[in-house]
């Protein structure tokens, strides 16, 4: 495809690798994946340690990617992404799980820290700011004393998986709206708890 402008470059972050497919810590790969599948964009090539796919949205046109670095070195792959197709940042969104959100909360933003996240702290340490959009997907905390990290490396809850697909497609209309009707219109339509509406 003939990049005239530069793409909108929408993330999922995740872990590579069969193993971490289906945990809460993927829920970020899954929104991409989600969104390729009702858009048609075919998550094929793999370009800065990530594998992406290049398509449109309307008029717009987007690049998906999940970067395989593993969790805490994504920033080495979304920084790649951003230099190379030259991506003004506020045509950036990346899309992480949220373990301070309850489950079925949507939150895009369009700046600020990390709230912990590892993959976060990495890609803002690699782009040198804060200034770009996500979307948290908010998973839970733990149950009982049950640790942060342990917990986002297993997979959703029987009660959790019924609700999930909606979820997916929730967080991929999201993403769409973004890109096509501007972060403003997003925020408004999606922020709160998904499963109350």
């Amino acid at each position: 495809m003939e990049l005239t402008a530069p793409p909108f470059l929408l993330v999922g972050l995740g872990n590579p690798g069969r193993e971490y497919r289906e945990t809460r810590h993927n829920v970020g790969f899954m929104v991409i994946d989600r969104l390729a599948q009702e858009t048609g964009i075919s998550l094929s090539r793999v370009q800065q340690k990530a594998i992406i796919g290049l398509g449109n949205l309307g008029e717009r046109k987007v690049l998906l990617a999940k970067p395989q670095t593993f969790m805490n070195l994504s920033g080495e792959s979304v920084a790649g992404l951003v230099r190379f197709y030259k991506i003004p940042l506020d045509q950036l969104i990346v899309v992480h799980d949220d373990l301070d959100l309850p489950y079925g909360t949507l939150r895009i933003r369009p700046d600020g820290g990390s709230a912990g996240q590892k993959g976060m702290q990495s890609i803002i340490s690699r782009l040198g700011t804060q200034q770009f959009a996500r979307l948290r997907f908010g998973i839970g905390r733990p149950p009982g004393s049950k640790q942060g990290a342990s917990y986002v490396l297993h997979g959703f809850s029987p009660e959790e998986k019924k609700e999930l697909d909606y979820l997916l497609s929730r967080a991929a209309e999201a993403l769409k709206t973004f890109v096509v009707e501007g972060l403003e219109t997003a925020m408004n339509r999606f922020n709160g708890n998904q499963l109350e509406k």
